[in-house]
């Protein structure tokens, strides 16, 4: 099993297959509207357009779970995400990444290690996964880490399937 044998939702609500994304180098990141590294949309949406047309993708996964800081609905997700941030890559249905909720996703995740040999629960909005074509979890960066930095950038770039 992979991650894309999880069901989910796009963020209009219609049912999402995440195998069209298995063929492609995806980061999976929880976002959220309202929280100080929101800002993290503008470089994510820069590392889909650099990388897109050699098979890499963004997918955005909002989650009001931290400070409450993703309380709108997923009609104002999407007005915010594209008319502040003008995000072209897949956005989803909002999810749990912690707790007893927690969305079957994010339980696979999870168990991945960052660069420091930290698992567990999801830190804060913005926690990234690098996802390798055929769905194996690569790489892990903490909410901190700048889509833009260089160990994202070369981890991209190290994966990328063309």
């Amino acid at each position: 099993m992979t991650i894309y044998d999880h069901d989910v939702a796009t963020l209009d609500g219609q049912q999402a297959d995440l195998h069209q994304h298995q063929d492609r180098l995806a980061l999976v990141v929880n976002v959220a509207s309202k929280c100080g590294l929101t800002p993290q949309y503008e470089g994510l949406e820069k590392l889909h357009e650099r990388y897109a047309d050699r098979g890499f993708t963004v997918l955005g996964f909002p989650c009001n779970q931290f400070g409450a800081q993703e309380p709108g609905s997923a009609e104002e997700i999407q007005a915010f995400c594209s008319t502040t941030y003008g995000v072209t890559f897949p956005m989803y249905e909002k999810l749990d990444v912690n707790g007893d909720d927690r969305h079957p996703l994010y339980a696979d995740l999870v168990e991945v290690p960052d660069a420091e040999g930290y698992t567990g629960d999801i830190r804060w909005n913005f926690e990234k996964f690098l996802v390798a074509p055929g769905g194996d979890v690569v790489a892990r960066f903490s909410p901190l880490v700048e889509p833009d930095a260089p160990e994202v950038v070369a981890a991209i770039e190290a994966n990328l399937p063309a």
